[in-house]
């Protein structure tokens, strides 16, 4: 699998009664794919995958693979406490023609090194699809580090790291080490120029749900040497990308979206929509950057 370039890990779309609203989900995924993104992450953070239904994340999977017929690869992320629920998860995504996987370390228990190297190859090993571990220690405290990439390196589907330690020189240390064995792709949206310009792959991005054409453009104009030129348009759209980094980047990315018109602010609970000077605030960030958006 091609792991290089924009990978958006798109929200999932609501009805006002919380039910799955999949015509707004796609409308989405169409501008999306007219921007020119190279992948869709379904399942992550952003797309509230702890309060949805195993029957909704299965259709969830199903329809965007059927709807976007190997446009683009589609990655379903695990996010588990248990090996057997990651084990499921992987085989369901085969079956649902997933083109590969995303995955975080255990989930809710604190897991010692030895054990995140064997549930992450346990899973490799029980599957044929590509595998992106997904390296966040600052949201949810486990650090895959070097030497345990080295044991991981004996997996072959074990192909790309989703790199979000908020240490830009990690690219570096990867690279040293590793040469270009694994993939790398930046996962913080306000690291990305600097980690692509240091030679990361890719971008799994957040607010791409909302400015896809700019994603993609920064992307492909640092992809083509061109950093000044994504420089400009990366400086008008820190402001926004902050809201990546935040705890309630869900509500903020899908505020974001609703005010693009394509997405709403509906969440499920325990998340609430923004109100009062919280909601101000960050209405104030995103209608300021849409008034001041470059022309591409």
């Amino acid at each position: 699998m091609n792991w290089k370039g924009v990978f958006p890990a798109v929200t999932t779309k609501f009805h006002a009664d919380g039910s799955l609203d999949m015509d707004l989900f796609f409308k989405n995924i169409d501008f999306q794919l007219e921007s020119g993104v190279h992948g869709i992450i379904l399942g992550g953070t952003l797309g509230e995958s702890s309060v949805l239904t195993q029957e909704e994340k299965i259709t969830l999977t199903r329809e965007t693979v059927n709807y976007l017929d190997g446009k683009v690869p589609v990655i379903l992320n695990i996010a588990e406490g248990a090996t057997q629920e990651a084990l499921f998860w992987a085989a369901k995504a085969k079956e649902l023609g997933a083109a590969g996987l995303m995955m975080l370390p255990p989930m809710r228990y604190a897991a010692d090194p030895r054990e995140v190297v064997a549930y992450f190859k346990a899973v490799a090993d029980s599957t044929d699809l590509p595998i992106m571990i997904y390296n966040n220690p600052v949201d949810y405290k486990t650090l895959v580090t070097i030497d345990m990439f080295a044991e991981l390196a004996e997996c072959e589907n074990i192909q790309a790291i989703k790199e979000s330690t908020r240490d830009i020189s990690n690219v570096t240390r990867m690279r040293n080490r590793f040469g270009d064995r694994f993939k790398l792709l930046c996962g913080v949206d306000t690291l990305a120029m600097e980690e692509l310009v240091m030679g990361a792959d890719g971008w799994v991005a957040g607010l791409v749900c909302a400015f896809p054409k700019e994603t993609v453009t920064i992307f492909n104009l640092i992809n083509e040497g061109k950093n000044e030129e994504a420089r400009e348009i990366y400086r008008w759209f820190l402001p926004l990308l902050e809201l990546d980094i935040h705890p309630k980047l869900v509500q903020y990315i899908k505020l974001a979206e609703q005010h693009c018109g394509i997405g709403s602010e509906h969440v499920r609970a325990p998340r609430l929509t923004l109100i009062g000077e919280e909601r101000t605030r960050i209405e104030k960030i995103i209608t300021d950057g849409i008034a001041k958006r470059p022309k591409l």
